[in-house]
């Protein structure tokens, strides 16, 4: 059995807090916060990914589409598509990225 804490996860070297719970050769999780009005640019990966919204909410933009996005709500978004998010709430936006290799 092997235990992650989000406290002492290793972070991801950007500009949000991003942090590593899980890496596999066939599966990455990555903890997202986002504070209010922070931005996670747009940017696109060559994998599939699943985000799954677990508390605040925020603005998902894939491509030309933007939508907000609230807690208990998960997203699939294609490899090479690109995406970014925003908080546009009050509270901090925690999402689990799902990373589908």
């Amino acid at each position: 059995m092997q235990k992650t804490e989000l406290k002492s996860a290793e972070k991801v070297p950007i500009s949000i807090d991003a942090r590593k719970m899980l890496i596999r050769d066939d599966c990455e999780l990555i903890h997202l916060t986002l504070k209010p009005a922070e931005i996670l640019e747009k940017h696109s990966n060559p994998f599939d990914v699943a985000f799954y919204v677990l508390s605040g909410s925020g603005e998902l933009e894939v491509g030309d589409e933007t939508a907000t996005i609230s807690a208990d709500t998960v997203i699939e978004v294609a490899g090479g598509a690109l995406r970014g998010w925003k908080n546009s709430g009050t509270e901090d936006l925690r999402v689990l990225v799902v990373k589908l290799l």
